[in-house]
């Protein structure tokens, strides 16, 4: 069966007794949002009035995808599920319980937080509002959008009179071109227009400096965006300009020195307030942000070595700094590959916006695979199940949630609680663009006017192709399962290519049918290409056999992954509350309750020992209560592998021996535990 049509709110405005029954809010809100002009209300609706991909103009390189217009992708099934948890979470409430994007916000015309905390609550909460079509969502991000539109300076100066800071602006513009896109607000291309002239005539005296100084190519992407559009030619200018004073992040990565632990003494973190070069060049956001640097870059110069860059900064980083969840360890510098370091959430999320950008311009498969990883773990690791509280830091090993200052390269002792704002405040305004991106990345226009799928998971797509427009639903309960069905719905028959994205991992087995008849067998780490005349009422199946996997880590440990989940032992949690923030927000420590300390009977070459059980998905997969599948395998006690101060020893270089009694233990996806190890020690055959 394919699932329910879900279209944006058609274009109109509503009174106020239509909007008080579609919305569910509270009377003295609905005359505060009654102000708002036609944009408050609309959103291009797109299953009526698909908006096609805007593709590069010259002399910019083609891209090898192009991202689909905010709001032609909407998550269906699990997905969906997932992003009304966030909506009913912080991300649906922060501006109620955190003062930061709260009224007197700086980006809102108040007095207070001017810097980056509102720019980056907006990046998320517009792609979730409008995907969602959630009107009490939309009402609060149209708060920010309005000030910002209707107050610019008259040098094309926008934001806070009181900061003058590039880099909250590079934020804001994200959040401006999502919202145009949505909405076909005729006001955002002219403000950005005045912006970016401001800022081509600026640079040159008041150059980019610290965090705009290493996050350029944020400013580079909305500058290519807006040139797409109006082809003014002296964006290409700026677009100069940026890259200049930009950090050079590809010689950086050429010649990486960072291949240690970072320690504050490396990095001189007491001079300068935190901001010397070496500093901000192992700073983990920044180098989260600096995957797509290249790529973004590429599109500019054509040259074949700035394509490349992701890639090489990528094995850099797996190589000297590597987690299992397919994160860096960034606590908040660089910390090596122990898999008790963590990983703050805003390179999470970042990451997966760096390599969402890189997969439309790239076109890569292998891209897809690590944004999967990323997106399945690391993640939804991060947040309790009711997405009211999350982390600064996570460890893949992790047997303590508490107050301690082991074992964070530059963090402090409140890094891995789950809570409003445990140690800094950026990742709670930031993290909520994680999920809603991710759905927004699902499906991308390929150069040749063909459609491909670049990740997994259910939605519903609404796109035109060769001036044909195209619905596509896709039913699928992947991760956790290895099928996907894609219908396909032309408005009448069209000819294209529709590339679908064969994971690496899946090297065995895969099998492609249309309308149930057998398609040549695709090879792993390569997007499949049907290219065929398409027709109402079509369907593609596609089943990703999800084979177990052992993989090597540091001191020669092992992880476990079936597909793209991640896997590890849950340790059981005793919950004790810090602070409450009104009702429903509180900060948490979380302390074992069984022991955690094992080493696993496994080989790599060998799977059949480790047992799939899988069981029923819940709306919200990644948690204890439903966690779709599980695994069962032999393990012993390794009594010698330690906890000091909350944190786990580094895993012991395997192999190990232990006398302890051999016994079956059972593993679950990684985000599902709160408490977890997920790099074990290895045991001698």
């Amino acid at each position: 069966m394919i699932p329910p049509r879900l279209v944006c709110t058609s274009r109109r405005i509503f009174d106020r007794r239509t909007f008080l029954k579609h919305a569910g809010v509270t009377a003295a809100a609905a005359v505060a949002f009654h102000t708002y002009p036609l944009w408050a209300w609309a959103s291009i609706d797109v299953s009526k009035n698909p908006q096609p991909a805007v593709k590069n103009r010259a002399p910019l390189a083609s891209n090898a995808f192009y991202r689909l217009p905010l709001c032609s992708i909407r998550p269906a099934g699990w997905l969906r599920a997932q992003m009304e948890v966030q909506a009913n979470g912080l991300s649906g409430h922060l501006d109620e319980v955190w003062g930061d994007v709260g009224p007197d916000s700086g980006w809102l015309g108040g007095n207070g937080e001017s810097w980056e905390r509102g720019p980056y609550f907006v990046d998320g909460l517009v792609p979730l509002a409008w995907q969602l079509d959630d009107v009490r969502l939309k009402a609060k991000a149209q708060h920010f959008m309005e000030w910002t539109l209707t107050h610019p300076s008259p040098n094309g100066m926008f934001g806070p009179a009181n900061n003058d800071d590039w880099w909250p602006r590079m934020v804001m513009l994200k959040a401006l071109t999502q919202y145009q896109e949505a909405t076909g607000d005729t006001r955002v291309i002219p403000l950005m227009s005045s912006y970016f002239d401001y800022q081509r005539k600026t640079l040159p005296t008041r150059p980019l400096r610290d965090w705009g100084k290493f996050r350029w190519q944020d400013n580079a992407l909305s500058v290519i965006w807006l040139y797409n559009r109006t082809g003014d030619p002296k964006l290409l200018a700026l677009l100069d300009l940026l890259h200049q004073q930009g950090f050079n992040w590809k010689a950086n990565f050429a010649d990486f020195r960072y291949t240690q632990r970072i320690t504050p003494e490396v990095i001189k973190l007491s001079e300068n307030n935190g901001l010397n070069d070496i500093a901000l060049a192992t700073h983990g956001v920044n180098n989260g942000q600096a995957l797509k640097a290249g790529p973004v870059w590429s599109v500019v110069s054509g040259q074949e070595s700035d394509r490349h860059a992701l890639r090489v900064m990528l094995d850099a980083l797996d190589k000297y700094h590597g987690l299992p969840n397919g994160m860096f360890s960034c606590d908040e510098h660089l910390g090596g590959p122990n898999p008790s370091q963590g990983s703050e959430l805003c390179t999470v999320v970042e990451t997966m916006f760096s390599l969402e950008e890189s997969m439309a311009i790239l076109g890569e498969p292998w891209i897809g695979d690590r944004l999967e990883r990323i997106a399945f773990n690391a993640l939804p690791g991060a947040f309790t199940d009711d997405m009211w509280a999350h982390q600064y830091d996570q460890e893949p090993n992790q047997v303590e949630v508490s107050l301690h200052s082991k074992p964070w390269t530059t963090d402090g002792p409140e890094s891995n609680l789950y809570g409003l704002a445990p140690h800094f405040g950026c990742c709670t305004a930031n993290f909520h663009q994680g999920w809603p991106k991710f759905a927004a990345s699902l499906w991308m226009a390929s150069a040749d006017d063909g459609l491909a799928a670049v990740a997994y998971a259910p939605c519903e797509v609404h796109t035109t192709v060769r001036d044909t427009a195209i619905r596509i639903a896709v039913e699928t309960e992947y991760p956790f399962r290895d099928t996907v069905r894609i219908h396909v719905e032309p408005a009448a028959e069209v000819y294209f290519p529709l590339r679908l994205r064969i994971p690496e991992w899946a090297e065995r087995g895969v099998a492609i049918k249309i309308n149930g008849q057998s398609q040549p067998a695709p090879k792993a780490g390569t997007f499949a290409v049907v290219d065929r005349q398409w027709s109402p009422n079509d369907l593609v199946e596609i089943r990703l056999p999800l084979a177990l996997r052992v993989t090597r880590g540091f001191q020669q440990s092992v992880s476990i992954s079936r597909g793209p989940l991640l896997f590890s032992y849950p340790i059981a949690e005793d919950w004790v509350k810090l602070q409450e923030h009104g009702e429903k927000s509180s900060d948490w420590q979380v302390f074992p309750a069984s022991g955690w300390n094992y080493a696993l009977a496994v080989d790599e070459n060998n799977t059949k020992t480790i047992a799939t059980e899988e069981i029923a998905i819940g709306q919200t997969p990644f948690t204890m209560k439903t966690p779709g599948v599980k695994l069962h395998t032999a393990a012993r006690k390794l009594p010698s592998w330690r906890a000091v101060d909350g944190v786990a020893d580094p895993v012991p270089q395997s192999p190990v021996t232990s006398d302890e009694a051999q016994m079956q233990i059972e593993l679950v996806p990684y985000a599902a535990a709160k408490l977890r190890i997920t790099a074990f020690p290895v045991l001698k055959s």
